[in-house]
């Protein structure tokens, strides 16, 4: 890792503040919650971690090789698949700014394990990362499937796209429930419904719940 004197380049990523893809850390000292992040980051656009900077934009620097371990135990040992990333040190006022960059995964999802080694999905929404839901896990499932795919509505699916044009945002149990299907088979349609760009998931109150989008939210639906 090159030791570079990057005092204004730190402070421009410092002000743009933590963001889809950017966190600050003041510190590493668990590989496993840092494996999250970069589940997070793999799973959305990539992103870049800034170790040694508390959340509130000031500098703390890091005092050792120490969080480059974590880092390198995370990506390769917590997180499956491993997860590629780069690193440079930046010395800023007398201290060492850790920055980490990683890539938007190509092959998703990179799950994190928890300590039961357990595996689980995040993505990276705003400031947080947030666990993936069974809805995102077959967007990602049938976007690894090369075969092409014609989208026809059952009596199913029009009944959920009415429901979702009538009241607009709504659970996945409320889905299910509206639907009259099985868990699995509405996730699977909402998954394909959402790559077809007509209906999109939305994170609010700490829930992911599902509405049509803008351009269809007005349409007749056949």
């Amino acid at each position: 890792m090159k030791l570079d004197n990057g005092t204004t380049y730190i402070y421009s990523l410092i002000a743009e503040g933590e963001h889809v893809r950017q966190d600050f850390k003041f510190e590493i000292s668990d590989a496993r919650k840092i494996a999250k992040t970069l589940s997070a980051f793999a799973n959305t656009q990539g992103g870049r971690l800034l170790v040694g900077v508390k959340d509130n934009g000031r500098i703390a620097g890091i005092s050792s090789e120490e969080e480059v371990y974590m880092i390198d135990a995370a990506a390769t040992l917590y997180c499956r698949p491993t997860v590629s990333y780069t690193t440079e040190n930046y010395r800023v006022e007398g201290r060492t700014v850790l920055l980490v960059e990683i890539p938007e995964s190509e092959e998703k999802p990179v799950y994190a394990l928890d300590e039961e080694g357990k595996p689980w999905a995040y993505l990276r929404v705003a400031d947080e990362n947030i666990l993936a839901t069974p809805v995102h896990l077959r967007i990602w499932q049938q976007s690894g499937d090369g075969r092409g795919e014609l989208l026809a509505f059952t009596e199913h699916e029009r009944l959920l796209l009415q429901h979702l044009q009538a009241e607009g945002c709504l659970t996945l149990n409320r889905c299910c429930r509206l639907a009259r299907l099985p868990r699995y088979t509405t996730e699977r349609l909402l998954a394909r419904l959402i790559r077809y760009d007509i209906v999109e998931p939305v994170f609010e109150n700490h829930r992911f719940t599902f509405r049509l989008m803008a351009s269809h939210s007005h349409e007749p639906l056949v």
